[in-house]
């Protein structure tokens, strides 16, 4: 296992991106935070030890001489005055320690050995016990003894500091978290712009704004849709001209062929033609929904609308209903969107036999066209693939029962042309639901 897995499954770090630079940046800076309060403690703490092993050595060798100049009947009066915060004077041998020294022990030792002048035999000793307590016993030229009692402190840190260092640590949380957000925002604008990109959608340019690389990275972005949508304009324009130019040959056999003398062979020829002429007629179609509609929008009465186109299905005998529809005026393409519902409902007839037409509403408040069949339904692993142009469910190469498999791709492409989309569904009792969603 090599070292970024091993740190990988020590820190199990979190899968987003965000939050393992927040953590990055926070833990670096907070160990660099905490490295310089670490250093400027240890620069307090030397500091503070300089001044009072200077102090001690001023004053205790001041003192020693000052006692051992008095007569020993004053010396009593004197040890009280000379005390001082972390240390006093006592007469007598003191308590009994052990000669083991701390470091800190031992400078304090070596300082009142110098503050001593190396005149007076100096002893020093731990006590021991908690916190850390020296004595120094000091034998003054007539013989009398003198203990200087230590209990060596540093300054004590400041009531205030760890409030400071809280409101410190969570000023740099939030300095994080804000750095981090900005670095990511334009990272999840790209992730936002590829997931929406469809070239066949007039969408809004990927703002180029920001720092360099940000900048570069949306200019790279829409160059790369505008090169999309390029091909794919080029494929479709490939397919419309294609398709175009062979209507006219098509018809120049198909007339050539009945001019021909009645055979199986004719009849066999002229199916065949015609099949390849509604692919044609179909490629065309798809490639100019593919652009779009030049149709002007109108306003119409939603539910008259698909009733017209019911009652055209019925006085051809069909069975297309329509038992649920609602009075609702939008604004739309009325061509485009009787090409969408008759292509739904030409494909129920096709795999149903029936279809149902409903017309409501859905939770959002928008319109709904549902087209209903009791059909075979399709696999759920290609209810978008059929939207696809050429896919078709049924492979063989029989038109009557495979067909171009291009409806669904037209009706999906002009739905999307008019604002609208198209969504499919199985039933839960057998078929297939087509919605189209308006506005």
């Amino acid at each position: 296992m090599n070292a970024i897995g091993w740190l990988r499954r020590l820190f199990h770090l979190p899968r987003t991106l965000r939050w393992r630079l927040f953590l990055i940046l926070f833990a670096g800076l907070a160990a660099a935070h905490a490295l310089s309060f670490g250093v400027l403690f240890l620069e307090r703490y030397m500091t503070a030890k300089t001044m009072m092993l200077g102090n001690l050595e001023k004053d205790v060798g001041t003192s020693i001489a000052l006692l051992d100049r008095l007569p020993a009947n004053e010396r009593p009066q004197w040890v009280a005055m000379l005390e001082r915060g972390n240390y006093r004077y006592e007469l007598g041998p003191g308590l009994p320690g052990v000669p083991e020294l701390s470091a800190l022990g031992t400078e304090i030792a070596e300082t009142i050995n110098e503050a001593a002048g190396r005149r007076f035999p100096v002893t020093v000793e731990t006590i021991p016990g908690s916190p850390q307590r020296l004595q120094a016993h000091v034998t003054l030229s007539d013989g009398t003894q003198v203990t200087i009692d230590l209990r060596p402190k540093i300054m004590p840190l400041a009531a205030w500091l760890p409030y400071v260092l809280i409101a410190q640590l969570l000023l740099l949380i939030l300095c994080t978290w804000f750095a981090v957000r900005l670095a990511i925002r334009p990272l999840l604008r790209l992730a936002d712009a590829a997931e929406a990109l469809d070239p066949s959608k007039k969408a809004d340019r990927l703002e180029e704004t920001g720092p360099t690389e940000v900048a570069y990275a949306a200019t790279a972005f829409n160059a790369m849709r505008d090169r999309i949508a390029h091909y794919l304009e080029e494929r479709v324009q490939i397919l419309a001209a294609i398709s175009h130019d062979l209507q006219t040959p098509i018809t120049r056999m198909k007339l050539r062929v009945e001019m021909a003398e009645e055979s199986p062979e004719k009849e066999k020829l002229i199916s065949d033609l015609s099949e390849i002429e509604r692919l044609v007629r179909e490629g065309v179609t798809y490639a100019r929904t593919a652009h779009g509609t030049g149709e002007k929008p109108a306003r119409i009465d939603i539910g008259s609308f698909v009733e017209s186109i019911v009652f055209d299905y019925q006085d051809t005998g069909k069975a297309v209903t329509a038992p649920k529809t609602i009075d609702a005026v939008v604004v739309t393409r009325p061509h485009a969107l009787r090409r969408i519902v008759t292509n739904l409902i030409d494909n129920a007839l096709k795999f149903a036999g029936e279809a149902e037409v409903d017309v409501g509403r859905t939770p959002e408040g928008r319109t709904r066209i549902t087209v209903l069949d009791n059909g075979p339904g399709i696999p759920e692993g290609q209810l978008e693939a059929v939207l696809q142009p050429f896919y078709r469910l049924e492979q063989s190469r029989n038109r009557n029962t495979g067909g171009t498999g291009l409806g669904l791709a037209i009706a999906h492409q002009l739905a999307l042309a008019i604002g609208g989309s198209l969504n499919l569904k199985n039933r839960p009792e057998g078929g297939l639901a087509a919605e189209i969603i308006l506005g």
